[in-house]
């Protein structure tokens, strides 16, 4: 399916050809009945000479509503720019030309309206007008075909180019990832809330989950239809009206993208590159406030120019568009900016989601930019990991937009030549790192092990299970992460702990004193150790860490000689008698409830001893009562 947008200026005769071509009247308003003026998006259809059907949006032309026309030029395949013969090229012609070309609509016919009004020598002029006005645009050597929709001279003439052209034009790409831009939105009575637009990148099908972004909004296709017949699958490419459950019309608004979920980020901040039209009457300056136009949406914004002080007329640059509001965006969407009175340029989405604000005349910034906009899709994909990694096969593809399948094959090629690493044992569920990816990411794992410490400078180490919680990482990628950088030295294992390389623990003579102190306070009395004195918290978790005493609840701790002589002796008990008692432990090392209640507790979580009815048996043995 291929869709044909009008542009043109006010009163040229756009949405009387439209009739006059297809039989339906594009302007569904009753003010624009009153006016005879188009002032929103209009939409009919047509069947071609050759038997395929294509889809006509139909644009205002008045400047006023140039803001609408953009909302449904971006998703045609084919231009009509229409220019009436008795008045010729006008300035809302320029712009509409402008517009088409920044969009890249590279296939288009000029129908000259109103031939019925003037004589040969002028339509002539005309002709000869438009192709000095279309020279140096997407629709240079286009057919300009004279049409009269009042008589009906050259319609068919019409019909058939548009018919040639559309054998040129590639069909819609399928990447299966859907993307509705809304367009229009309406209730039907019986059915509820009906969204409109142009489908791209994917399938469409009825009765399949969907989301609304930016809004996060959940939903299922209750209907679709194309050109008011049913359908239950639709194709890139077409006009949609889709039917959705459980939204209602005042939650949603023109710009929005009905998508399948979990996976289209909206954003406000956008990497670009800028082209700047050369009929714009003064240059873009360094954070200049523009409205910000791709797909049907639309948002306030601010331009920064990352490369030059300026952009004049006629110049191209990148830049980072900063976004009043979120806008659903993917890598390669094209763009509009406007003033309040013009369009001043637009150009093309290299990221969609800028992680940060970038330095200005950054070299780097520009070359990675540079790379992500022209390079071979494998150096796309390198470039997207040394800018965003680590990320997995779904990250990948929604941050380069190429195919699933086609990232999966050129992430692979680019592991089997070292040029990427994975986390992981599975190409599907991996983690995948650019070389100077993973050198960042362990400076990242170094930094943070060093806050660690800084933080808590009497711990031997970070606890494993901390780290990974830090790093967000699954069990598996963590491991093989983990792995990674005790190879590399970037890290060492101390039991459940990591530490860095060279990192010792140095005490003060003041802590070293207290500890002194304590360990003799615990060795004065072994098994009734006092529980009036102990030291700062990190001091003792240090002493724990370094095996010297052992905590076994919150309020008792043992020396690390006495709880294994306690140990000791419970088990070898409990092995001659087969259990041990309470009483017999307090009797045995004649100490309180207080301390062989915690001390058994204990033994019971390590897994040395555990309760049988009021007594305690080895791990594993069975009471001889």
């Amino acid at each position: 399916m291929y869709v044909l947008g009008t542009a043109g200026h006010v009163d040229h005769g756009k949405s009387m050809l439209v009739h006059a071509l297809t039989g339906i009247d594009p302007d569904r308003l009753p003010e624009e009945k009153v006016r005879g003026m188009t002032i929103d998006l209009g939409f009919a259809w047509l069947k071609l000479p050759s038997g395929r059907e294509v889809s006509i949006v139909d644009v205002p032309g008045h400047e006023r509503f140039i803001k609408n026309m953009l909302a449904g030029i971006g998703g045609i395949d084919l231009a009509l720019l229409i220019v009436a013969a008795d008045e010729g090229v006008m300035p809302q012609t320029r712009e509409h030309l402008s517009i088409l070309d920044l969009l890249r609509i590279g296939h288009g016919v000029v129908a000259v309206t109103k031939k019925d009004l003037v004589d040969a020598d002028w339509l002539e002029l005309v002709k000869s007008d438009i192709q000095e006005v279309t020279k140096g645009t997407v629709l240079e050597d286009s057919p300009i075909i004279p049409v009269s929709s009042v008589t009906g001279e050259g319609i068919r003439e019409l019909q058939t180019a548009v018919d040639h052209l559309l054998d040129n034009v590639p069909p819609k790409r399928n990447v299966g990832r859907p993307r509705l831009p809304v367009d229009r939105i309406f209730t039907v009575p019986g059915f509820g809330t009906v969204v409109t637009g142009t489908l791209i990148d994917g399938q469409l099908v009825t009765g399949e989950e969907v989301e609304v972004v930016p809004g996060g909004l959940k939903s299922r296709v209750r209907g679709l239809q194309s050109h008011k017949h049913k359908m239950e699958r639709v194709d890139p490419g077409s006009r949609v009206a889709a039917n959705l459950s459980g939204i209602a019309t005042e939650q949603l608004s023109r710009g929005q993208v009905v998508t399948t979920p979990g996976w289209l980020q909206p954003t406000v901040m956008v990497d670009v590159k800028l082209r700047f039209l050369k009929s714009a009457v003064r240059p873009l300056k360094h954070n200049a406030e523009v409205t910000f136009h791709s797909g049907a949406a639309e948002s306030e914004a601010r331009v920064r120019l990352l490369d030059k002080q300026e952009l004049r007329p006629g110049d191209s640059g990148w830049a980072q568009i900063m976004l009043a509001g979120p806008v659903a965006l993917v890598r390669g969407d094209l763009f509009i900016i406007r003033s309040p009175s013009a369009t001043l340029g637009g150009g093309q989405v290299i990221d969609p989601h800028a992680r940060r604000r970038h330095r200005r005349f950054h070299q780097q910034t520009i070359d990675s930019l540079a790379s992500r906009e022209k390079g071979a899709p494998d150096e796309v994909i390198l470039n997207i990991l040394e800018a965003k990694g680590p990320l997995d096969l779904p990250g990948l593809t929604n941050e380069s937009n190429l195919p699933p399948a086609e990232v999966k094959k050129l992430t692979e090629s680019l592991l089997q030549n070292k040029q990427a690493m994975m986390l992981g044992d599975k190409v599907t569920t991996a983690l995948f790192f650019s070389p100077g990816g993973w050198s960042r990411f362990v400076g990242k794992v170094t930094d943070i092990v060093k806050s660690h410490f800084e933080q808590f400078p009497l711990r031997a180490g970070m606890p494993k299970e901390a780290l990974r919680t830090r790093l967000k990482l699954a069990q598996q990628p963590f491991g093989n992460a983990l792995e990674r950088f005790l190879k590399e030295g970037a890290l060492l294992e101390d039991g459940l702990s990591l530490r860095l390389p060279g990192r010792e623990v140095h005490l003060t003579r003041a802590q070293q004193e207290s500890i002194d102190r304590y360990l003799a306070s615990l060795n004065g009395n072994p098994f009734s150790p006092p529980s009036d004195f102990e030291p700062d918290a990190e001091l003792l978790n240090l002493l724990v860490e370094r095996k010297r005493v052992v905590k076994v609840s919150d309020n008792v701790v043992f020396a690390a000689s006495a709880y294994e002589e306690m140990v000791k002796r419970i088990s070898d008990l409990a092995r001659n008698r087969g259990q041990i008692g309470l009483s017999e432990v307090k009797d045995m090392f004649n100490t309180s409830r207080k301390y062989a209640v915690s001390l058994l507790e204990y033994l019971d979580r390590q897994g040395i001893t555990q309760r049988v009815g009021d007594d305690r048996v080895l791990k594993g043995k069975s009471s001889t009562k």
